[in-house]
């Protein structure tokens, strides 16, 4: 009996030494934070931001952050709501600057994803109103058949093309064509084995990368309709569930995916075009509390002003007690910083 539990115990040392061990994160502080969505303390509420970079005047710049138990918020960068659209249930949002309309551009064009009907998906296209921070509803378009859950934008020219992520693991293709009645036009449907959630475009090449919450990160090239797992859960770097996405372009090909590490409240931050591990990081509790159990994220870079001099950082809350969920900024120089890049 003495030697079995022995063995035992040496199979069990055995086992534990060759298991991945989660890279621990570097500490950042988050500067700001928005205000909570209306739902309260503990209710899963907000989802996903994207931001509007002023290049005019950086600190001046908007974020747009979903309810999803109730529409979609704009705030500044002093984390004060500025609007507030009603919309039901929404999930992921994005937006992309089509040119000023005074000059013949759509605007700035904020899209959702509208999960109100469980069996068809819709994308809500609004006009963001860089200067009021408000909103206009120019319609609704199809998102194909099934739960609406993941949302991106991909700008090529004055082409806008939308990705809405189905939570039965399809990804469908649109182009929208806008004007006073917004449509879209079904392109491509592409597919991973289990529940997406998070997706992003490169501007540059068309490549799409899509978190598969418990399988890790695939990428599809431009035009493809077939997709490689190039980035799996391998509770090391990623830890299921892979929640948001988030790239960051730099020169021809180079800059950073950043992903929402949900498991173990981190985020993984890998370099493109090789997809290099660079290191993880999370925000961590400073003068504003930290933020867990993250869904959605944004990078944005260049200046946002004296505190943001590289670029935003903006992740959900996921937590946030006593208040309701919320949204974190932190600057891009302090996670480079953290991680030494």
């Amino acid at each position: 009996m003495r030697a079995l539990t022995a063995a035992a115990l040496a199979a069990a040392v055995s086992a534990c030494a060759s298991a991945p061990q989660v890279l621990p994160p570097v500490s950042v502080t988050a500067i700001a934070e928005t205000e909570p969505v209306a739902q309260a303390a503990g209710v899963d509420a907000a989802d996903d931001p994207a931001i509007w970079r002023n290049p005019a005047d950086p600190a001046a710049s908007l974020i747009v952050g979903t309810d999803k138990r109730g529409g979609v918020h704009v705030y500044g960068l002093d984390g004060k709501s500025r609007s507030f659209a009603q919309a039901g249930e929404v999930n992921n949002v994005d937006l992309a600057d089509m040119g000023p309309v005074s000059q013949g551009g759509a605007g700035v064009i904020v899209v959702a994803s509208d999960r109100n009907d469980l069996t068809r998906a819709m994308l809500l296209v609004y006009r963001l109103d860089t200067a009021s921070g408000q909103l206009a509803l120019l319609g609704k378009v199809p998102g194909g058949a099934g739960e609406g859950y993941g949302l991106c934008l991909l700008k090529q020219g004055q082409r806008l093309l939308a990705y809405s992520v189905l939570k039965q693991g399809a990804i469908h293709e649109y182009e929208l064509t806008l004007g006073a009645a917004p449509s879209a036009t079904p392109l491509r449907i592409l597919r991973v084995p289990s529940q997406p959630e998070g997706c992003v475009a490169d501007q540059r090449s068309g490549t799409l990368y899509v978190g598969e919450e418990a399988g890790g990160i695939w990428r599809f090239a431009a035009g493809a309709t077939a997709g490689d797992l190039v980035l799996p859960v391998d509770n090391r770097t990623l830890v299921a569930d892979v929640e948001g996405l988030a790239l960051l372009p730099e020169g021809s090909e180079g800059g950073y995916l950043v992903a929402s590490s949900q498991g173990d409240n981190a985020y993984a931050v890998f370099r493109l075009p090789d997809l290099a591990p660079l290191g993880r990081f999370a925000i961590a509790a400073g003068a504003l509390g930290g933020a867990e159990e993250t869904d959605g994220i944004e990078l944005i870079g260049g200046s946002f002003g004296p505190e943001y001099p590289e670029g935003l950082f903006v992740a959900q809350d996921g937590h946030n007690q006593p208040l309701g969920q919320n949204f974190k900024l932190v600057s891009w120089a302090a996670i480079k910083a953290a991680l030494g890049l």
